[in-house]
C-alpha cells in the first residue's frame, strides 16, 4: 500500500507539472501544444512496447481509435479552458468526467447507480454553481471549454470499460498519443509559432511529465485496489491551486474554495462507492 501510495504522489505530481507548463505556455495555439505533449509520451510509449515486444496496433482497432479521437477532443478542449480559467479551478472541473462517465454508464452499459452516489454528484454539480455564481471573473467560455472536456473524457472512460482488459493499457495509451501527435501537427501547422529558447526544452518535457504520470498511475492501480488509492489523484487539485496561487498569481475567494472543496470531497467519497451492474 505504501508503494502505491508512493507511485500515486508521483503520477500527481508529474500531472501538476504538466498542467503547469501548459498554462505557462499558454500564449502558443492549443494544437501546437497538443502535439508536443503528445509527441513526447508516443515516443516513450512506443519504445516501451517494443521493448515488450508487445504488438503495436492492438487488437480492437476501431475501439481504440475512437478512445483516441475522444481523448484528443477532451485533452483539446482543456488546454483551450486554461487560457481562460485559473489553473486549479480548471483540473478540479475537469476531473467530473468519472460523474458523468458514471452517468452515461446508465445509458450505455445499462449501470445503475446508488442513492449516495446520486446525492454525491449532486453535492459536485452544487460546487460548481457555487464557484460560477460567487466568483464573477470566472470566464463563461473556460466554464463552457473544461465541462465539455469533462464529458469527452467521461466518454473515454466509457469506451475504455468497452475495451477491457482485451488490450495491453500500453496500448490503448500509445494509440491515443501517436494519432493525438499526428492529429495535432495537422491542426497546428496553419498557426505554427516557433518556440523561442527555453520554450522548446518545457514543449519537449510535457510528454515526459505526461507519460510519467500515466505509467505511474497505472502501476499504482495494479498493486492496491482502486478504492485505495483513487482519492489519492485528487491531491493533482491540491498541487495545481498551490500551483496556480504561487507561480500564475491566480485568486481564490472564499467561495471559490467552497465550491473546489466540495467538487473534491464528493470525489473523493465517491472513489469509495462501488457502481451498480
Amino acid at each position: 500500500m505504501k508503494k502505491a501510495i508512493l507511485f500515486m504522489l508521483i503520477s500527481t505530481l508529474s500531472f501538476t507539472g504538466m498542467n503547469s507548463l501548459v498554462k505557462h505556455l499558454v500564449h502558443l495555439p492549443t494544437f501546437e501544444i497538443v502535439f508536443f505533449r503528445s509527441l513526447g509520451s508516443a515516443v516513450l510509449a512506443t519504445c516501451l512496447l517494443l521493448s515488450k515486444d508487445i504488438p503495436l496496433l492492438g487488437n480492437r482497432r476501431k475501439l481504440l481509435t475512437l478512445r483516441a479521437i475522444l481523448g484528443l477532443t477532451a485533452m483539446s478542449l482543456f488546454f483551450m479552458s486554461l487560457k481562460e480559467l485559473p489553473v486549479g479551478t480548471a483540473v478540479s472541473l475537469r476531473y467530473l468526467s468519472p460523474i458523468i462517465a458514471s452517468i452515461l454508464a446508465i445509458f450505455l452499459l445499462k449501470e445503475s447507480l446508488r442513492g449516495v452516489q446520486l446525492l454525491l454528484f449532486a453535492i459536485a454539480f452544487s460546487g460548481v454553481l457555487i464557484l460560477k455564481g460567487f466568483d464573477a471573473n470566472l470566464s463563461i467560455k473556460g466554464l463552457a471549454l473544461v465541462m465539455i472536456a469533462a464529458v469527452f473524457s467521461g466518454a473515454v472512460y466509457i469506451v475504455i470499460r468497452k475495451i477491457g482488459k482485451s488490450e495491453h493499457p500500453l496500448v490503448i495509451v500509445n494509440y491515443f498519443m501517436v494519432l493525438a501527435a499526428i492529429l495535432g501537427l495537422i491542426l497546428a501547422l496553419p498557426n505554427w509559432e516557433m518556440p523561442q529558447g527555453i520554450e522548446w526544452l518545457l514543449l519537449s518535457s510535457l510528454g515526459v511529465f505526461g507519460f510519467f504520470g500515466q505509467l505511474f498511475m497505472t502501476k499504482a492501480f495494479q498493486i492496491a485496489r482502486t478504492n485505495q488509492v483513487a482519492p489519492f489523484k485528487y491531491l493533482e487539485v491540491v498541487f495545481t491551486v498551490i500551483i496556480g496561487i504561487t507561480w500564475f498569481n491566480d485568486f481564490y475567494g472564499f467561495w471559490s474554495f467552497v465550491g473546489l472543496a466540495m467538487i473534491v470531497i464528493s470525489l473523493v467519497l465517491n472513489s469509495f462507492v462501488k457502481t451498480k451492474a
